[in-house]
C-alpha cells in the first residue's frame, strides 16, 4: 500500500460516488477522510433550486505538501509573483471556474476584499462536482484573473493577492 499511486486512490471518481451514496445511505451530513497527506471533505448543501433536496458538495483539499522531487507548494498553493508582497492563487486542478455559489448570489470576494487562509474564494466544477477552494493565504484581493464560467486549466492563474 505504500505505492506512489496509494494517495491518489481517495480521488477515483467511482470511490467518490461510493462515499456520496454511504453519506444518503445513512443520512450523514459531512464526511472528512484523510489518506497520506492527502483529504476529501464532502459536506452536504440545501439546493436553493429543487427545495430541500441535498446536494453534496465535495472538497478536495491537500493538507500537505505533494510528495515531489524539488521542494514545491501543494498545487492549490498560492506562488509569489515580482512583488515579494504579492502572491497568485492558482487553480488546484482543470474544470469551470465559478465566482459565487450561484448565479443569483455576491461573488465570494471581489478585489479589495482582505482573506483569511480558510477563506473561500471560488468553486471549480469538476465532472459535476462543485470544489470550494481556499486561499491558503492571508492578505488582500487585487485583482481577479478569471472569468465566471470559463474553463480553467490545472496551475492557472485565479486571483493576484497583496500579502503584506
Amino acid at each position: 500500500m505504500g505505492s506512489p499511486s496509494s494517495t491518489q486512490d481517495v480521488f477515483d471518481v467511482r470511490k467518490i460516488r461510493r462515499l456520496i451514496e454511504l453519506m444518503n445511505d445513512h443520512n450523514l451530513q459531512e464526511m472528512d477522510l484523510r489518506q497520506g497527506d492527502m483529504r476529501i471533505q464532502l459536506r452536504r448543501a440545501s439546493d436553493p433550486v429543487a427545495g430541500s433536496l441535498p446536494q453534496m458538495q465535495p472538497v478536495l483539499a491537500p493538507t500537505a505538501p505533494a510528495v515531489a522531487p524539488a521542494p514545491a507548494a501543494p498545487p492549490a498553493a498560492a506562488e509569489p509573483v515580482e512583488d515579494p508582497n504579492t502572491t497568485i492563487i492558482k487553480s488546484p486542478m482543470v474544470g469551470t471556474f465559478y465566482a459565487a455559489p450561484d448565479p443569483d448570489s455576491a461573488p465570494y470576494v471581489k478585489v479589495g476584499d482582505p482573506i483569511g487562509r480558510d477563506t473561500v474564494i471560488c468553486i471549480v466544477e469538476a465532472m459535476k462536482v462543485f470544489n470550494e477552494i481556499q486561499a491558503e493565504v492571508a492578505g488582500m484581493i487585487t485583482a481577479v484573473l478569471a472569468e465566471n464560467g470559463e474553463p480553467v486549466e490545472f496551475g492557472q492563474p485565479l486571483f493576484r493577492v497583496k500579502t503584506a
